[in-house]
């Protein structure tokens, strides 16, 4: 009978022994190298914090936070409201198990007397405390887990594992979280009246400020307590989740950081990018919202072509704050006109002295006739080179284009990192020497850093470590160095902007602005010796600008930038490359002032002249190609003739309509073409057609 009954005991250990056997629990060192926090973060060059973003949105978690990193004041308040013989049990508290027993006898409400290794032990057990555990083989199993603990770990890992795993409000999990979501403090700040009120928080991490406050009153023990109820109110007001993050990278940041726990050094410098924010948001706010809401700067080093700033945005006005301004494709206006000049000149089609015509031309295309104008809708007549590309004249680039050939020049731009055009050159036409394409802001500062390289191009890099790739030539260093020169030339800008704006620093530098079509982007694009900045600013949603342009919009922000980055020493003028000649210059006719001019070795000129008619192809000027022209029928045919003029030296040429000869090309003749489509040609002693056009008369 004895043996039967120690049997049965014996069984009747065994099942309880199984029963409540608690599961197996990780060490310390593994707990905190298998933390998650559902954050990620992104640096500068030298470590410093600059923008972080929330990738795991099922708990708010930040970095796990070491026990010494906390402050002892608010350990203490915490651990006592939560678990005050904390230091003395050896993961049960016998006492208030014992007391929770009594109350429950006396009828009253049992207190909990679960302790933090238990609880702990259930956050790295989840099952030890799922719904409906609350039975008696239940809490022996969080005993015997809360026991097995402290068999392994040390009070103050349990201490601090209690403080980074407890959820104190919403999804806020660890001291870390709560601590700047609800404080905008570290957790080394927390005061005790802080831990008192967490403390507070953990038994109804939903309870409203009057219940918080009462409770931090009781936990405190003191007996002026109304100080907490102002501040129960203020830490569950308004979230200051991550309040000390300084939120200056916010697009960047979105695109690198794409893991949790990720943490990402870039190249970037917290003080030029603090620089290009001002800057920024300085002019945005100047300008209102009801003129551009929008605008990004990019900063790259000429030397290392590592990027110093990314501002994608400021938010502000805008109604699309979270896309990157800094690589969103945006017409590029004027600014791609630099490298159309610099193909030119390293061709030997133009030097700096070239003479271009500013004047109306009119291009039959493939979609219709093309009637360029330039930004004012004025035109200079013969201008050069130099004065034309800095004064961002739009007629003598698209002469410049015809010279290059289109398909050349959007070469050209594919191999200067412009990866938006993807289409042929008869695609862009004409217009592509206007900036007709699309283009991002890094694409642009990466582009005019290789002008400022002699004409080698890498891509700009902006992850710190990140294998820089060789050099690739776009240009010659001796035509990137002439164009440089001209986009430096405050006095061939003059007559375009001013002697005075924005564009015009107390340093060497070269700037390009571009206006697109419509007025949606505005450009300011240019380089020292050390730094390349591009600005764009415009509206993301793409509705025009109002009463913005080039030197009002984006290059104050350029100007400002500028100036801060060389405050320590001007930017030098680069030295002029082998194969660079210099020649004092003169115009004849007075087209421009006296000057000395730069050339490629061999091309130099001592003057300057427009070429004589004789000179120029014999061409039809009137009517243009693609015309369409109506009849009145109130009046008279006979007065409804069409003047017939051509341009250069046409001795001895002949015209004919539709086949039928109309006598010398240089005695202007009027003909009346009746409706219907026709072909004007211009017939060169010979017989050879060296002009021809159509158009229609309804």
């Amino acid at each position: 009978m004895a043996i039967a009954a120690i049997l049965s005991l014996a069984a009747i250990h065994v099942a309880i022994d199984w029963a409540t056997l608690p599961p197996p629990l990780p060490s310390h060192r593994a707990t905190v190298a298998g933390w998650k926090p559902s954050e990620a973060w992104l640096y500068d060059r030298e470590g410093r914090l600059l923008d972080s973003s929330r990738v795991d949105f099922q708990a708010r978690r930040l970095g796990w936070t070491p026990l010494d990193k906390i402050a002892p004041a608010a350990v203490e308040a915490i651990s006592q409201a939560e678990d005050r013989r904390f230091r003395d049990h050896d993961g049960i508290d016998w006492w208030a198990i014992a007391g929770s027993i009594r109350d429950r006898i006396e009828g009253k409400r049992a207190r909990g007397a679960s302790t933090l290794s238990m609880q702990v032990a259930a956050y790295l057990s989840p099952d030890l405390a799922a719904p409906g555990s609350r039975g008696l083989v239940d809490k022996l199993r969080q005993m015997r887990a809360g026991a097995a603990l402290e068999r392994g770990w040390s009070k103050d890992h349990i201490l601090e594992a209690y403080l980074n795993l407890a959820g104190f409000r919403g999804e806020a999990q660890g001291i870390g979280a709560a601590a700047l979501g609800l404080f905008g403090k570290t957790p080394d700040a927390l005061t005790r009246d802080d831990g008192l009120l967490l403390a507070a928080l953990l038994p109804d991490p939903a309870a409203g400020p009057p219940t918080v406050a009462r409770r931090a009153c009781a936990l405190s023990r003191d007996s002026d307590c109304a100080r907490f109820q102002g501040a129960a109110a203020s830490m569950l007001g308004p979230a200051r989740s991550l309040a000390l993050d300084p939120g200056l990278a916010m697009h960047l940041a979105n695109r690198m950081l794409t893991e949790p726990g990720l943490r990402v050094e870039t190249t970037l410098d917290l003080r030029i990018q603090q620089i290009a924010i001002r800057a920024l948001r300085r002019q945005l706010v100047g300008l209102g919202g009801t003129r551009a809401r929008d605008g990004a700067v990019i900063v790259a080093d000429n030397e290392t072509g590592e990027i110093r700033a990314w501002v994608g945005g400021i938010g502000g006005a805008s109604t699309a704050p979270s896309v990157d301004g800094a690589s969103s494709y945006r017409q590029a206006g004027s600014t791609l006109k630099p490298f159309l000049y610099a193909q030119a000149i390293e061709k030997g089609y133009l030097t700096p002295a070239s003479i271009l015509d500013d004047s109306p031309v009119q291009l039959d295309t493939a979609s219709g006739l093309y009637v360029p104008q330039n930004y004012d809708r004025a035109f200079k007549g013969p201008v050069s080179a130099r004065s034309a590309l800095a004064g961002s004249l739009n007629v003598p680039a698209v002469r410049t284009l015809i010279l290059t050939g289109v398909e050349a020049f959007r070469d050209r731009l594919w191999d200067t990192g412009y990866r938006g055009l993807t289409e042929s050159g008869d695609y862009y036409g004409y217009s592509l020497a206007l900036g007709s394409a699309e283009v991002t802001l890094v694409e642009q500062v990466a582009a005019y850093r290789s002008l400022a390289r002699g004409g080698r191009w890498v891509p700009l890099r902006v992850r710190k470590g990140e294998e820089a790739v060789a050099p690739r030539g776009t240009t010659t260093p001796q035509a990137a160095w002439l164009v440089a020169d001209m986009l430096a030339d405050p006095n061939a800008r003059a007559s375009t902007f001013g002697m005075d704006s924005a564009l015009r620093l107390p340093f060497w530098a070269a700037v390009k602005t571009g206006t697109s079509k419509a007025m949606r982007d505005n450009w300011c694009i240019g380089f020292s010796d050390r730094y390349t900045v591009g600005v764009w600013v415009g509206n993301l949603e793409g509705d025009p600008m109002r009463a913005v342009s080039g030197t009002s919009g984006a290059a104050p922000v350029w100007r400002d930038v500028m100036m801060a980055l060389h405050a320590d020493r001007a930017g030098r003028a680069p030295p002029r490359p082998e194969g660079i000649e210099a020649r004092t210059i003169r115009f004849a006719g007075n087209i421009e002032q006296p000057r000395r001019e730069y050339f490629l070795k061999g091309t130099a000129m001592a003057e300057v002249a427009a070429a004589p008619a004789v000179a120029r192809r014999p061409r039809i000027v009137s009517p243009v190609a693609g015309s369409v022209y109506a009849l009145d029928p109130d009046i008279p045919i006979d007065r409804q003739r069409m003047a017939i003029t051509v341009s250069g030296e046409v001795v001895g040429h002949r015209l004919q309509l539709d086949g039928r000869d109309l006598g010398a090309a240089d005695a202007r003749p009027m003909v009346l073409a009746g409706p219907g489509r026709h072909r004007l040609r211009l017939i060169a002693p010979g017989g050879r057609v060296v002009d021809q056009l159509l158009f229609t008369v309804r």
